[in-house]
């Protein structure tokens, strides 16, 4: 095929509305319109691995099931109720990048479905994504983007920060409350040593109705970390150690599925103030 060729099927594709996707030339990665590189493939597990607390391998494959395009967690070939309170939770888990990042936005989709597992009577419709991941422990070293659903009080716990041993941040709550609020808002800076930070209280999420929700961590480093939830921000915290690591998608207490994971890298630091707006 020659030059000219190409290019006139280039201009015929943009003419139909075809998106066209960008060719990072210094490491091949492919990038959509808007910069981001597609994490997930939805086919396979290609640039990831799967681990769970036992260990099994095989085991791991059914829980992080592949499925039109998604990772189906808990799907088909488990019972509506999954070793349900026994204390083993041999299922926590999650799938991780093989890839270090630092300074990006990734964004993901997911919704719950109706089988639940483990230690589901503590922790209702529990999953989340570890980033600055350190340590690929079950449970892992670094900063979790909770993803979570309480059905006895009907309360949204996406976008809630959990902070394990040896990861730090600085965080900011309203005074009045346990829930998230920029400094220059009012927030004041929280000294409880806390391993759990609450996002705000918002009504803009889907629960148990078989719909998706987009999310989003914005992390610079060790600068700041966003959380969104549907174009929402309600999460923040700064001063991060660690300041990059893996990525890990979970396995927890309930059915889960996961799409459309991509993340769009940046070189140098962007203010906070760029998605604040």
């Amino acid at each position: 095929m020659t030059i000219k060729t190409i290019l006139l099927s280039a201009s015929l594709l943009f003419c139909m509305g075809v998106p066209l996707l960008a060719q990072d030339q210094s490491n091949s990665k492919v990038l959509d319109k808007d910069g981001f590189e597609t994490l997930f493939n939805g086919k396979n597990f290609d640039g990831w691995y799967l681990k769970l607390r036992n260990g099994d391998d095989v085991l791991a494959k059914k829980v992080f099931a592949i499925e039109n395009d998604m990772v189906h967690v808990f799907n088909d070939a488990f019972p509506e109720e999954y070793e349900l309170n026994t204390g083993e939770n041999n299922t926590h888990g999650l799938f991780y990048t093989k890839k270090t990042y630092s300074k990006y936005i990734l964004k993901f989709e997911y919704k719950w479905g109706s089988r639940i597992a483990n230690n589901f009577e503590r922790w209702q419709y529990d999953a989340g994504v570890y980033y600055h991941v350190t340590n690929d422990a079950i449970w892992p070293t670094g900063i979790e983007y909770q993803v979570r659903y309480d059905q006895t009080t009907k309360r949204n716990h996406t976008g809630d920060l959990i902070r394990p041993k040896d990861v730090t941040y600085d965080w900011y709550r309203a005074k009045d409350s346990e829930t998230y609020l920029h400094p220059k808002e009012g927030g004041v800076l929280d000294t409880s040593k806390s391993w759990l930070h609450h996002a705000t209280l918002t009504r803009n999420f889907k629960a148990l109705d078989d719909q998706w929700n987009q999310c989003e961590i914005i992390v610079m480093g060790d600068k700041y970390t966003i959380h969104k939830l549907n174009g929402d921000i309600v999460n923040m915290a700064f001063n991060l150690n660690p300041s990059s690591g893996i990525i890990g998608f979970q396995s927890e207490t309930a059915e889960i599925y996961y799409r459309n994971i991509k993340i769009k890298e940046f070189d140098e630091v962007v203010p906070a103030e760029t998605f604040l707006k």
